[in-house]
């Protein structure tokens, strides 16, 4: 059986560069407004002690994943062997009805209107021995590609 991995984000590492969502569009060759890791600003805490954190929008790969659920084609599995949650874009029909049911807001949609999710660049890194670009690309250890346990 293969190894699970997962991507843990350290958000106090983060210092909102943007350097993941970049290696991720180039090496995919993703087209203008798809990204499939989001690093987006937040915040916490009350006044006056508010700081500014970093929140990464990514698929997490549910074990029992409400987008699959919702695809009324079964364009969305979630792979036994990998455990990564995948799409069959070549079956999805872009109705979105996965956006909506996803807890991270992970679904993105490109001029073809076929879902898009981050897949661990499944089938295109080797992840024992390779991380994938985002992972990678970070230069301050915000993400970290673990195995699952």
């Amino acid at each position: 059986m293969a190894e699970k991995y997962k991507i843990l984000f350290v958000a106090e590492n983060c210092i909102q560069c943007h350097a993941c969502e970049v290696a991720c569009k180039s090496w995919r060759e993703l087209e203008p407004g798809v990204r499939l890791r989001r690093i987006i600003p937040g915040w916490e805490g009350e006044y006056p002690a508010v700081k500014q954190i970093s929140i990464s929008a990514a698929c997490i790969h549910c074990e029992e994943p409400p987008c699959a659920e919702a695809c009324p084609v079964e364009a969305i599995i979630r792979d036994a062997e990998s455990g990564l949650v995948l799409v069959n874009r070549k079956v999805c029909t872009g109705c979105r009805l996965c956006l909506e049911a996803c807890p991270c807001d992970a679904p993105q949609f490109g001029e073809d209107e076929t879902m898009k999710i981050c897949d661990l660049c499944y089938g295109r890194v080797d992840l024992q021995s390779n991380a994938p670009p985002c992972v990678a690309t970070c230069p301050t250890g915000a993400l970290i590609l673990q195995k699952k346990e």
